[in-house]
């Protein structure tokens, strides 16, 4: 799965998913741009791992909800590398609250940070991409957002990540004539984001049919596929990155 002098934006990507899905893209050989919004610290120790694996990276520091802040990341990556060829959004905010407990600005929040920051970088990275015409997006969901999932005290998370998987199909629709393919991935909530594989098959985990725990690394390598160029007719597709859980 070659992504060789292709370029990848990731949003989110100074820690966790993101950071595990920005590292596997460099392993790929993909030039890396990725958002963060305030750890610093976090930012340049991923960028310290990116470039020791030979790639070439930069990190923005920017909240991409806030209007006018993605177009400015968006230029700001295709000044540097010419082009943008693979947009992975995977800012998403979670809030553990009953809607009835819930503000009119919590639940704002998580809509801004999980369906608008969505909305936001697909609309200002599109015209990029077009003029390749080649595109790869990957937008991060949750498990059991394809089928608008209900759970207790998330009402405001789950509503916005089936947002997304509509969002995300509506789109592929749309951009497939321009040679822009659109997925998503759904992970499974992670107790320990640092796992690797080998660490997670040395554990048990009755919760998933699999066995083991998810770890960051299973997300990115489904994340790798859809960017791929062995991907090219595979298009508003969602993938639950889960281990059988909740299937």
């Amino acid at each position: 799965m070659s992504l060789r002098n292709r370029v990848a934006l990731v949003t989110g990507g100074s820690r966790g998913i993101g950071r595990g899905i920005a590292l596997r893209l460099a392993q790929e050989g993909a030039k890396i741009a990725f958002a963060y919004r305030v750890n610093k610290a976090a930012a340049q120790a991923a960028l310290r791992r990116m470039q020791a694996l030979g790639a070439d990276c930069v990190a923005v520091e920017t909240d991409i909800t806030e209007p006018g802040r993605a177009e400015q990341l968006v230029e700001t990556v295709a000044d540097r590398y010419g082009r943008i060829d693979i947009l992975v959004n995977n800012v998403g905010d979670f809030r553990w609250n009953t809607l009835a407990e819930s503000s009119l600005e919590e639940w704002k929040s998580v809509f801004d940070s999980n369906v608008m920051s969505v909305f936001l970088m697909c609309h200002t990275a599109l015209p990029v991409m077009r003029k390749g015409r080649w595109g790869r997006i990957v937008n991060l969901g949750a498990v059991g957002a394809e089928r608008a999932f209900g759970q207790a005290k998330i009402s405001a998370y789950a509503a916005a990540k089936a947002a997304v998987v509509a969002l995300s199909r509506s789109l592929a629709l749309e951009e497939a004539k321009n040679g822009i393919t659109v997925n998503v991935v759904n992970p499974s909530s992670m107790d320990e984001k640092d796992l690797t594989v080998e660490e997670a098959r040395k554990l048990r985990d009755a919760r998933y049919p699999i066995g083991r725990p998810p770890t960051v690394e299973d997300v990115a390598a489904s994340v790798a596929f859809f960017a791929s160029e062995e991907a090219e007719y595979v298009t508003g597709q969602v993938l639950n990155v889960s281990g059988g859980w909740m299937l």
